[in-house]
């Protein structure tokens, strides 16, 4: 299950740059999420029934709506833009470096944890990875390098909140939720800015990829991983998705990499492992949600 949910989450980025070619970004997230949420409501049906998915929908409706926005619209809207400027594998880089935004995000606006020794030391090294990806964009890539970093800080802040306030939520609530409501918000403008042309054929297996593998079904397996294996073990996912985004773009896409995306890689991925304290042993690490790109 780790390395299915590593494959499809690395996948993603090749996707969404695919189906960026024909798309404005509003009209892909729609698709994306409209075509997860449907999928999810079927498991949510099987699993739960009609009446405990809307009893658990109505009595934390306010929270769902905020992690709707914050966890679900706004970071696939950022992501999306700014794949249209930055290399998929790029992008995936600094999408790694959510827990470190995490860990920030914890203490200075939630104030629940301490950052010190080798934590802080994490999450400066993190830090650095990220402005070393960014710095080395060009002009006229630095908006949407800066896009995606705001993506990875909305997961931060939307998996704090998920944790806050939704614990007793069933997570196939909270995702059924988050694509359903955020299909919402996209529809005005995904339907405005869609093509008046019929897209390609690939345009369209892009979107029902990233909407059903990519984010319903990748979903469902990402929990059941935690429930088996744990969180700490299901954490590792955050290793393995960059260099799986990054083979992809080089083998489908033709991207090629320069040495300061590996050496950020390199500095992300430390600073996760020293700033979240990740170890193997389920005990010394809590998953702070879960973000798929």
């Amino acid at each position: 299950m780790l390395v299915a949910v590593a494959l499809i989450w690395g996948a993603s980025f090749m996707f969404i740059k695919i189906a960026d070619r024909q798309l404005a970004p509003s009209t892909l997230i729609l698709g994306r999420l409209a075509s997860a949420a449907l999928t999810l409501a079927a498991f949510a049906l099987v699993r739960l029934g009609a009446r405990e998915t809307w009893r658990e929908m109505r009595r934390a409706w306010p929270w769902l709506l905020v992690v709707a926005i914050v966890n679900t619209a706004m970071p696939f809207w950022l992501l999306s833009w700014g794949e249209k400027h930055l290399d998929s594998g790029l992008a995936s880089i600094i999408q790694a470096g959510v827990p470190i935004f995490v860990a920030v995000a914890a203490l200075l606006v939630f104030r629940e944890s301490r950052v010190s020794g080798s934590r802080l030391a994490g999450v400066g090294l993190g830090f650095v990875g990220v402005a070393l990806l960014v710095g080395a964009q060009p002009h006229g890539k630095l908006l949407a390098a800066l896009a995606v970093v705001g993506m990875a800080l909305c997961y931060a802040l939307g998996q704090l909140i998920a944790v806050r306030h939704l614990p007793e939520t069933p997570p196939l609530v909270v995702a059924l939720s988050s694509t359903a409501i955020a299909a919402l918000i996209a529809a005005p403008a995904g339907i405005a800015q869609a093509p008046a042309h019929v897209p390609k054929a690939e345009t369209f297996a892009a979107v029902l990829v990233l909407g059903i593998p990519g984010t319903a079904v990748a979903y469902l397996l990402f929990f059941a991983l935690i429930q088996s294996a744990g969180a700490a073990y299901a954490a590792l996912v955050t290793y393995l998705i960059p260099p799986i985004a990054l083979a992809y773009g080089a083998i489908f896409l033709g991207e090629r990499f320069a040495a300061s995306a590996f050496a950020a890689l390199a500095l992300v991925l430390g600073g996760v492992a020293l700033g979240t304290g990740a170890r193997l042993r389920p005990q010394s690490y809590r998953i702070r949600g879960s973000s798929s790109p």
